[in-house]
């Protein structure tokens, strides 16, 4: 008989398993090698945050609230969604454990070690979706801050370079520090997620919330985890690539403002006799007087927008920019895969 013929409620719940177990350990992995190397405070870029203007540290206060409600908006309803599931499923079937007697007991305490197992391994993975949004929230912020540096007119060339160079290289290491997690949880979500369509289509059994819950619940807990982090990135990535079009406005308009308003000039008049050949036209009793610094100004200014034309990028998985484009492209995939599934199903139904 095929295998998919052989699932019952109780192995299609087992089938949940997996995927939950393989990001806990994912995420676990990716914990211990943060706090064994880094520490919280290196690891979310706070060891420079005194630094910061009272505009990013105020906002980065609101960004730790609303990183924490998110974790909250995520994980409470799924925990009582998993307690309804459970409470159903614990009550439907016995338990039984050789020298033990089965019984309300058993199930109840077997109920508390499975729920408590399923709040740590989703924890776990939420967790550091929730750090890796943080990060790249304190990046726009310092972003914001750097797009206001380059609103003023009179803002220093130096100041925004060396801003800029630290907010690359903090992008640089979380990039670095990521990217094995995101591509990880990845291939281990698609994998996962594709397989339960698959069971789930050819399955005879009939779906209902006893024997499909746990496939709701963790399917939900991984796509929005997940996409926390890739939205959060494409933030990032955005913000960093957009800063190229505000400092060429910038240079722009102090480039025109210090050009446009010239000082007209005319030479002192005198009583001597003037040839006709010496004065051909007007403008050579008119010229433009331009301060000495303004040369030296503008290739300054220049050499900037061309250093910002040139590192631009945001957070990257191994030189491929995670912005717009490639979340597209990832869409595009799966949704590909998506339609490959169901044109199995259909041909082998």
């Amino acid at each position: 008989m095929p295998l998919l013929k052989l699932i019952d409620p109780i192995s299609f719940n087992k089938l949940v398993q997996f995927p939950e177990s393989g990001l806990a350990i994912i995420a676990f992995f990716t914990l211990a090698r943060f706090f064994s190397r880094y520490g919280l405070q290196q690891l979310l870029f706070l060891e420079g945050l005194k630094d910061d203007s009272s505009y990013v540290q105020r906002g980065y206060t609101r960004v730790l609230d609303k990183a924490f409600r998110f974790l909250a908006f995520i994980l409470l309803p799924s925990f009582f969604v998993e307690v309804a599931h459970k409470i159903v499923f614990f009550t439907t079937i016995k338990i039984s454990l050789p020298y033990v007697s089965s019984g309300v007991a058993l199930n109840a305490i077997v109920f508390v070690f499975v729920l408590a197992s399923w709040v740590y391994r989703t924890g776990v993975f939420l967790l550091v979706c929730v750090l890796f949004r943080l990060t790249c929230e304190l990046q726009i912020l310092r972003f914001e801050r750097l797009r206001k540096m380059l609103e003023g007119c009179d803002s220093d060339c130096s100041a925004i370079f060396k801003e800029h160079g630290r907010i690359r290289e903090q992008l640089w290491l979380t990039s670095h520090r990521y990217r094995f997690f995101i591509i990880a949880c990845m291939v281990t979500i698609t994998v996962s997620q594709l397989g339960a369509l698959l069971l789930a289509l050819k399955s005879d059994s009939q779906k209902t919330f006893f024997n499909s819950g746990d496939l709701v619940v963790c399917s939900a807990i991984q796509l929005s985890g997940f996409l926390l982090c890739l939205f959060g990135a494409a933030r990032i990535t955005h913000r960093a690539q957009g800063i190229v079009s505000v400092a060429t406005r910038w240079h722009m308009i102090v480039t025109c403002s210090s050009s446009g308003s010239p000082q007209r000039h005319t030479p002192e008049v005198d009583d001597t006799p003037v040839s006709t050949h010496d004065t051909d036209s007007e403008s050579s009793d008119i010229f433009l007087t331009i301060s000495p610094r303004e040369p030296y100004l503008f290739q300054t200014r220049q050499a900037l927008v061309t250093y910002l034309q040139h590192n631009h990028g945001g957070v990257t998985l191994y030189g491929f920019a995670l912005d717009r484009g490639l979340l597209h492209t990832l869409f595009a995939f799966e949704f590909s895969l998506v339609l490959w599934i169901l044109s199995k199903v259909i041909v082998l139904s």
